[in-house]
């Protein structure tokens, strides 16, 4: 019984810590009114890995994780049910790197581009965009190796990550979201996404539960 209360304590500590950091723009309903498609482009990574290996291989590997990043939030969008929660659709991800790819824009010169630009380019409302600061592949899977308390108590930093939302036609930032990666994110990209999205249950901005809520509030 005690073990449990535990991990229940556990998860609403986790909970709490989620929404704390959350940042939404007091002028999101305004700006995001007209939203329909958002672009989810590649995330920045930084990688600081253990490994010898040479700059050019890290920054491969860094362009492999930013791709990983971008498939597991479109999976996490579009998967059957999770896709009707939602009040905007998500370009498809190999259209949205076609676009890019026609007009020059790869993984290494992307961030020399302003948000109204590449909305612009992808013919969108608005951008995913995020970075993330690694140092193991977490597309390959955090280490296997850990006890119990490690678990619970989220020891073992890998990294960092923020995702955000910004507004095509004016380049403002909406919404963001950033959070620490341990061994409670998750067992790799796809499962630190999906668990970190569900944290975030009511606080994602596109979110129809949320919006109901917001219109609907229950009288005191």
């Amino acid at each position: 019984m005690k073990k449990l209360l535990f991990i229940a304590l556990l998860a609403c500590g986790s909970l709490i810590n989620a929404q704390k950091n959350v940042y939404e723009s007091s002028k999101f309903d305004v700006l995001s009114k007209d939203h329909h498609v958002l672009a989810i482009i590649p995330f920045i990574t930084h990688l600081a890995l253990e490994e010898n290996i040479t700059k050019e291989e890290s920054n491969i590997l860094a362009e492999n994780e930013g791709y990983a990043v971008q498939d597991a939030l479109e999976t996490y969008f579009g998967l059957g049910k999770k896709k009707k929660k939602f009040t905007v659709d998500f370009q498809n991800i190999k259209n949205t790197n076609a676009i890019l790819a026609q007009n020059n824009i790869t993984y290494k010169n992307i961030d020399t581009y302003t948000i109204k630009e590449l909305s612009e380019i992808l013919d969108v409302d608005a951008i995913v965009s995020g970075n993330l600061d690694l140092n193991i592949l977490l597309s390959k899977g955090i280490p296997a190796e850990f006890s119990f308390m490690d678990y619970f108590l989220g020891d073992s930093n890998y990294g960092r990550i923020g995702i955000k939302i910004s507004d095509g036609k004016t380049g403002k930032l909406l919404w963001k979201y950033e959070n620490e990666i341990n061994k409670k994110s998750g067992k790799n990209t796809a499962d630190l996404i999906d668990k970190m999205m569900k944290k975030l249950v009511r606080k994602f901005p596109y979110d129809k539960e949320r919006l109901r809520v917001n219109k609907n509030p229950k009288s005191d």
